[in-house]
């Protein structure tokens, strides 16, 4: 007798899943069990944690392009998964979740487990969650959450109580009265605007003589109709963190990337330019984009919800960014003025020395942005990059140069810790011949990420390319929390809030049956790469960086000043340290290459 938990795993399967990252439990045993009995064609990925799971599967969802499918039992396992599908949610993937409940008699008798999930995922799964309370219903539950994953590209949830797992399925429901007959299949709809709304678009971008382009994660596959447009109108480029294996860096009117964590040339970029043109991005911090009124905007996003809410748009533009961008191009006039674009490549070209020079400065024990200056180029030309949030967000978005072919993600707008490994061994997953680098920060690594290296010592061997790179930044401070602390409150860094317990990374992949290496010198971090990157075993790179090395922001505004030196005077315990590294960065960003002594 085919159950539901049997026709759950081949009706997701009929839409394509083949994989599904996941935890057990007694509450969701019906759907476990049925990867047992027969080829299913789905692979049970177990992790170690629910949480890791759901970044795996919004992982997956980036990578693939597929939509990504997680599971866990009722209570607990269900709340575990939120905070990676949050992560899927504010990054715009598709994810569904598959979560247990307690037996249908039990609801409402205040039972152990007993959580009402409906509620608990309303907010993250607001566009679809349901729980099953008959066999017949389960065929529509998981057609309508893996389309509307699809089309809304966020996360659905399906609720399944465990008694109903185990009954006999219903595959098709009976021909009567309130019941639904849902259908396989999704074709999309239309992805290029109106002619009349290209030509308006055309008309603020022809008459732009300083054309900033800012591109973000819509506009991944769209590579080579922005590099087309922005020659065409001489723009120069810069992108949101999302957005950085966009275009490629070695592009000489590539800003890099924009924000807290981007670039002097991006800062200049937004600040002087008369037009923008805003291309699948929901950048949010307004501060780094243009003063409002000094410049006009066209803006392109496949979500009409996403349109004139980060800067005031003339004209806006719903469709598929590479698409949308090939219609433009035939109605783009060539833009023969080309001092804006020498100015924004002779931007580029300083800042490039300036990292440099950066990179270089001496540090105790070792800079952590020559980790990242010496990785750039020796990446693989196919590789994926993974990165955490905190400080190695900052380094990664500003030092490593991305060309192309290269693919590289971190959570955009959750910001979570935490998400790199699981990331780099979804990666994994999805693209087993191409070799991946995780960037990870102490903190982030002591969270999960400790559990998660269990999970790639007992799969790696399934991989017809073994390389991943861990790289752990071990600074022994949450590094990017104590900088916000003295910039944005005034405060002097609290070490029982900041400071980590010291933990041997590299050592504990070698205990794994990985393989471990310890850098505390800057004269090692170049061969060390090498290694890792040539290694037939996973390696953990374990880099002893300097906690303070400020990551500085493109541009200190007076109010932030005055917070630095106030959180200075007020005793902080690594002043001398931060001091004497932000003359190092401040001397580079005025004066690169040249000696400070």
């Amino acid at each position: 007798m085919a159950t539901v938990g049997d026709f759950v795993l081949k009706r997701l399967a009929a839409w394509g899943v083949k994989r599904i990252y996941g935890y057990p439990g007694d509450g969701i045993n019906g759907v476990v069990g049925a990867f047992g009995h027969g080829d299913t064609g789905i692979e049970f990925f177990q992790t170690r944690h629910e949480e890791l799971a759901a970044f795996m599967a919004c992982a997956h969802a980036k990578f693939s392009g597929e939509v990504g499918v997680c599971l866990a039992t009722s209570g607990p396992g269900a709340i575990h998964l939120l905070n990676g599908l949050y992560d899927a949610k504010m990054d715009h993937q598709p994810v569904v979740a598959i979560v247990g409940q307690q037996s249908r008699m039990s609801l409402g008798g205040d039972y152990q487990q007993e959580v009402d999930l409906a509620s608990l995922f309303k907010d993250v799964a607001h566009d679809f969650v349901q729980m099953a309370t008959t066999p017949a219903q389960v065929r529509h539950l998981i057609d309508r959450a893996m389309r509307i994953a699809i089309e809304r590209r966020t996360v659905t949830c399906v609720i399944l109580p465990n008694d109903l797992q185990d009954m006999k399925a219903v595959e098709t429901p009976p021909r009567e009265h309130g019941t639904v007959h849902s259908g396989i299949g999704y074709t999309g709809h239309a992805v290029v605007p109106r002619h009349e709304d290209l030509q308006r678009a055309a008309a603020v971008l022809n008459a732009g003589k300083k054309v900033a382009i800012l591109a973000g994660a819509g506009a991944l596959h769209a590579s080579e109709a922005l590099i087309a447009v922005a020659d065409k109108l001489g723009a120069g480029i810069a992108k949101a963190l999302l957005g950085k294996a966009a275009v490629p860096d070695t592009l000489p009117f590539v800003t890099g990337s924009i924000g807290l964590l981007g670039t002097k040339p991006s800062w200049d970029l937004m600040n002087d330019c008369d037009t923008l043109l805003m291309v699948g991005s929901g950048f949010p911090y307004s501060e780094f984009l243009p003063k409002e009124g000094k410049a006009r905007g066209v803006q392109i996003d496949i979500d009409p919800r996403m349109l004139n809410l980060r800067y005031p748009m003339e004209v806006g533009l719903v469709g598929d960014s590479a698409a949308t961008l090939e219609a433009l191009l035939p109605l783009l006039e060539p833009q023969a003025e080309r001092s804006w674009r020498q100015t924004v490549e002779q931007n580029v070209a300083d800042w490039w020395k300036v990292m440099e020079a950066r990179a270089m400065n001496q540090a105790k024990p070792v800079n952590p942005q020559r980790v990242f200056w010496e990785l750039s180029p020796r990446l693989p030309d196919d590789v994926i990059l993974t990165c955490d949030s905190g400080s190695c967000a900052g380094w990664y978005a500003r030092d490593l140069k991305i060309r192309p072919g290269m693919h590289a993600s971190l959570s955009g707008g959750l910001a979570t810790m935490g998400s790199a490994l699981p990331y780099a061994i979804a990666a994994k997953c999805v693209h087993p011949g191409r070799p991946v680098v995780a960037l990870v920060g102490d903190g982030a690594m002591q969270m999960i990420g400790v559990n998660a290296l269990i999970t790639l010592a007992q799969r790696w061997r399934e991989w017809s390319d073994p390389r991943l790179v861990v790289m752990v930044l071990n600074n022994g401070d949450l590094n990017m929390v104590s900088w916000e602390q003295r910039i944005t409150e005034g405060d002097a860094k609290l070490a029982a809030s900041q400071n980590l317990p010291s933990f041997p990374y590299a050592a504990y992949a070698e205990l794994l049956g990985l393989r471990g290496i310890r850098v505390d010198r800057p004269e090692q971090v170049a061969e060390a790469w090498e290694m890792a990157l040539a290694s037939p075993v996973p390696t953990l790179l374990e880099m002893v960086t300097d906690p303070d090395v400020p990551p500085l922001p493109p541009h200190v505004a007076p109010k932030q000043m005055g917070h630095y030196l106030r959180a200075l005077l007020r005793g902080d315990p690594d002043a001398m340290g931060i001091v004497t590294a932000t003359i190092k960065e401040a001397w580079d960003g005025l004066f690169p290459g040249r000696d400070k002594t």
